[in-house]
């Protein structure tokens, strides 16, 4: 946190300064399509992010607010796997996710468990292809890559992940498959309540 770069953060959090800004803050980025893995400055410079740079840059603002820098890691039978960011507030978890998909992105703090927050992911998650099959908690310092101000990709933060072991996430297939058609039929799924984006 010595960097001199983190007053990019710090007055980013002064503006930011809730979950919910920082999510329509990440949501107001153009969706990064390309194969890159940008620190949380390198997001912040370009103006654009996919859902791990997305959580890079939440996390770089919202760890000046006292939340840890802390992800959830989403596996997917298509391999189209998903990260959040993820809080706590008042003992509840929420999130925030960058994502094309509505549902894919933030949560209000309303779940008493990660798996609860998981869960809430599931039904949204399934298109054509895709099907959430493990999750995984995570905390980026833990990765080993400099998420914050790299100038480099931060390919060691992403391979962490996918050498992380995840715990896998039952499901009924005939309900996918309710699902999967209800999708292949209307479109994603409506939104809800408890989704931030």
């Amino acid at each position: 946190m010595n960097n001199p770069n983190s007053r990019v953060f710090q007055k980013l959090a002064k503006k930011y300064n809730t979950p919910e800004k920082v999510q329509k803050f990440i949501s107001s980025l153009k969706y990064n399509k390309m194969p890159t893995m940008r620190s949380a400055l390198s997001t912040w410079r370009h103006k654009e992010a996919h859902c791990m740079e997305g959580a890079f840059l939440a996390a770089a603002i919202l760890e000046n607010l006292g939340y840890p820098p802390l992800i959830l890691s989403f596996e997917s039978i298509d391999l189209l796997e998903h990260v959040i960011f993820i809080y706590k507030k008042n003992n509840r978890w929420g999130a925030i996710g960058c994502s094309r998909d509505q549902g894919l992105k933030g949560r209000k703090p309303v779940f008493k468990t990660i798996r609860a927050l998981t869960l809430s992911y599931f039904e949204p998650y399934i298109d054509k292809t895709g099907l959430i099959t493990a999750y995984q908690r995570a905390n980026l310092d833990e990765t080993g890559g400099d998420w914050r101000y790299s100038k480099q990709n931060v390919w060691k933060s992403e391979n962490y992940l996918l050498n992380l072991p995840h715990i896998k996430l039952k499901s009924s297939k005939k309900r996918n498959q309710v699902i999967r058609n209800r999708y292949l039929k209307n479109g994603p799924m409506k939104p809800k309540s408890f989704w931030l984006y």
